[in-house]
């Protein structure tokens, strides 16, 4: 594990100390399936049944870093799958902060709540519901964070959950967007190309 983050602190996709730390506490094989414990470490997605992944250790630097997820934060964790990204969440924004994780498959949920609980979290909860359509019951959210890619474009409603000056990290096809809210219907918007997701499953 040290080994794969001084990989990616010297690849220059870590560098905030806070999210640093947290990749150090949050040991990414506590959230891999029992059969996959021997390739916890390296640098890709694994499987985690019903479809889906946990995230390659590199995506999910990455999208941290644009996130810029602060102590006492509440954050949105779309897609929650594992519940390493969440963990990673609720260590960054602390006991002052709030991390809603949501998931509509109702077993990775759970798998995930279980791989979290091993932290003792008094500041995540996990949500069994459709993602796309955000999850209003917290809303506005400081942060926004989606594992799982949009088909062509970003959910309106994730939008609108999002404070003034929150951030909204999504991929949409092949590309990973950050959306900063600017005022109620204006935002600033980057690109980043290059990368490969699961689909995000949207209620037809």
């Amino acid at each position: 594990m040290k080994q794969l983050i001084e990989n990616l602190i010297s690849d220059g996709h870590l560098k905030t100390p806070k999210i640093i730390n947290a990749f150090y506490k949050i040991d990414r094989i506590d959230f891999v399936p029992e059969e996959l414990k021997y390739e916890a470490y390296t640098n890709a997605p694994l499987p985690i049944g019903y479809g889906q992944t946990i995230s390659q250790p590199l995506t999910v630097a990455f999208m941290l870093e644009l996130l810029q997820p602060k102590s006492g934060h509440k954050i949105l964790d779309i897609g929650s799958g594992s519940g390493w990204q969440s963990s990673l969440l609720a260590c960054i924004t602390s006991d002052e902060g709030r991390v809603i994780a949501i998931e509509r498959i109702l077993e990775l949920s759970e798998f995930g709540k279980d791989n979290s609980q091993k932290y003792n979290f008094k500041n995540l909860e996990f949500i069994v519901g459709d993602g796309s359509m955000g999850y209003k019951k917290e809303a506005p959210y400081d942060r926004i964070i989606v594992a799982a890619a949009a088909f062509d474009k970003i959910p309106e409603e994730l939008k609108k959950q999002l404070k003034i000056n929150g951030r909204l990290v999504i991929p949409v096809k092949n590309s990973i967007w950050l959306l900063i809210k600017k005022e109620e219907n204006k935002f600033e918007e980057k690109e980043f190309p290059g990368f490969v997701f699961v689909p995000l499953v949207e209620e037809s």
